[in-house]
């Protein structure tokens, strides 16, 4: 399922800067990147199963590696975890209401750290 209108899609800031903001609230890069885009999961384990809020990001000619990129950010999700087969996103999946408001809190809170360094093309 998809956040709509959180003010995240297409801002744009430092990777470093981002990779701070991002670990503050929650959501970790750890080893998912390549060189031109990086995922920030922020992991939640309730009773209804195991979810990720995943924020995804991209560089048109940084180089994330040698942490030298400007990310831009896309449209924020959160999927339900099936084992061992992976991430499910689509419509069909239940998300409890209380964790799409925590989601949604988390995703408020790095915008609202986001806006003080954001990068405007």
């Amino acid at each position: 399922m998809y956040f709509e209108n959180t003010g995240l899609e297409n801002a744009a800031a430092d990777l470093n800067l981002l990779d701070d903001i991002m670990l503050k609230h929650g959501l970790v890069r750890e080893g998912q990147w390549d060189y031109e885009r990086v995922t920030y999961d922020k992991k939640y384990v309730i009773k209804e199963g195991t979810f990720y809020l995943r924020v995804f990001g991209f560089t048109k000619d940084g180089d994330v590696g040698a942490h030298d990129a400007i990310i831009t950010l896309m449209k924020p999700v959160v999927g339900k975890h099936y084992y061992p087969h992976g991430v499910e996103y689509g419509e069909e999946e239940h998300f409890p209401a209380h964790l799409l408001k925590s989601c949604e809190q988390t995703l408020a809170a790095v915008k609202a750290d986001l806006n003080a360094f954001e990068i405007h093309a």
